[in-house]
C-alpha cells in the first residue's frame, strides 16, 4: 500500500490546529508534532500512489498555515519483516 511521510513546517502556534485537521483526512495514519527543524510529521496512506499524491498535494499542503512540506515516499517491500539485508 502506497505509504509516505511527509515533514511539515508550519505557521509559529498553529501546529495543534494543523494537527486537528490533518487526522480529519482518512489517508493520516500518523500525525505528530516534532522537535527539530520541522514541526509535524505525517504518515499518509493510500490504497493507491495517485490518490496518495493527490492527498499531500491537494489536502496536506493546502492546510491554512502550512508553509512548507518535505515528503518521503517509502519504497514497497524493503525494509519489511521478514526480508533479509543484502538478499
Amino acid at each position: 500500500m502506497p505509504t509516505a511521510y511527509v515533514l511539515i513546517n508550519c505557521d509559529l502556534g498553529s501546529e495543534d490546529d494543523i494537527i486537528r485537521e490533518l487526522k480529519k483526512l482518512p489517508e493520516a495514519v500518523e500525525v505528530s508534532g516534532v522537535y527539530g527543524v520541522y514541526d509535524i510529521i505525517a504518515k499518509i496512506r493510500s490504497d493507491t500512489m495517485d490518490k496518495l499524491r493527490e492527498t499531500i498535494t491537494w489536502h496536506v499542503r493546502k492546510v491554512n498555515k502550512v508553509r512548507s512540506t518535505l515528503t518521503m515516499i517509502v519504497i514497497e517491500g524493503q525494509g519489511e519483516k521478514g526480508t533479509k539485508a543484502g538478499a
